[in-house]
């Protein structure tokens, strides 16, 4: 098995970008979910009803800043610099209290991707937000502003499976970026394996096993036409539904830290059994 893709989101809910490489940081991997958008009382807002998030892309300058730019074109792009020594703001997100504010100008460019009055703000260090015991976390674990856990894993054998049952159906396949992955494995293994690694080497850095993906509704949103349907919610109600959720995807907790690289060996280290379907 290997690494057949790495991805980042460096803004909650807008677009994510390939990458050959990354770090794996306390908290996730470099770059990923480090920038939210927030409405006026300090909510956190998503692609789950906003979006026009996913027609927003970011891209990392590497001193903590961002370059913001619209997929059609219709904002000007921007230069978000670091901000340090900010003021923070108020927010509901799960585990965290505060972020750092970033610009006015930052400010007004998400106010017009939402439309409506809103603030990009910055987790400035990952260890002010704990991942939830809920979730597999130990005390003290650091977390980005991801949902619940540092690394969201997914395999191609899976991403295969869903399809052959949506297209049993006469639906259309989806691409694996509608789940937002940071980790894509290809490889000849079982749909659904990764169910059950409970410890995984990815290159020279290892993984525990957090928690099962839930999903969310963002999944059943096209990142192209911006439109929602039932699917594959529906679908995968139909084969990976068990306590009352839909689940795709394993949630990942650094065990130890340093770079990943496309192409990188998985070699999972302890395997639970399960009954899942596949």
């Amino acid at each position: 098995m290997r690494v057949a893709s790495l991805h980042v989101y460096p803004v909650k809910s807008m677009a994510g970008m390939a990458v050959e490489s990354t770090e794996v940081c306390p908290g996730g991997l470099r770059d990923d979910r480090r920038w939210m958008v927030v409405d006026a009382s300090g909510h956190k807002l998503t692609a789950r009803e906003r979006h026009r998030l996913l027609h927003a892309l970011p891209e990392p300058d590497g001193t903590g800043g961002l370059k913001l730019s619209y997929r059609d074109g219709s904002l000007p792009p921007l230069l978000v610099p670091r901000p340090d020594h900010a003021p923070d703001v108020a927010t509901d997100l799960s585990r965290l209290t505060t972020a750092t504010s970033s610009t006015p100008e930052a400010d007004a460019w998400v106010s017009e991707v939402v439309e409506e009055q809103a603030r990009l703000v910055r987790l400035d260090d990952p260890a002010r937000r704990p991942i939830g015991a809920s979730h597999g976390g130990l005390p003290g674990e650091p977390l980005s502003l991801a949902d619940a856990g540092p690394v969201h894993l997914a395999t191609e054998a899976s991403m295969a499976r869903l399809n052959d049952w949506l297209t049993a159906s006469d639906e259309s396949g989806i691409p694996i970026g509608r789940f937002r992955p940071n980790i894509v494995v290809a490889g000849d293994i079982e749909p659904f394996a990764e169910d059950a690694w409970r410890r995984v080497r990815i290159g020279g850095v290892t993984f525990r096993f957090g928690e099962h993906c839930d999903r969310c509704v963002l999944p059943t949103i096209d990142a192209d036409t911006l439109t929602g349907s039932k699917e594959p919610t529906r679908t995968l109600a139909r084969h990976r539904r068990w306590d009352g959720k839909v689940w795709f995807g394993i949630r990942l907790i650094p065990e130890t830290y340093g770079p990943l690289r496309s192409g990188d060996q998985i070699e999972p280290l302890e395997v639970a059994t399960v009954d899942s379907a596949s």
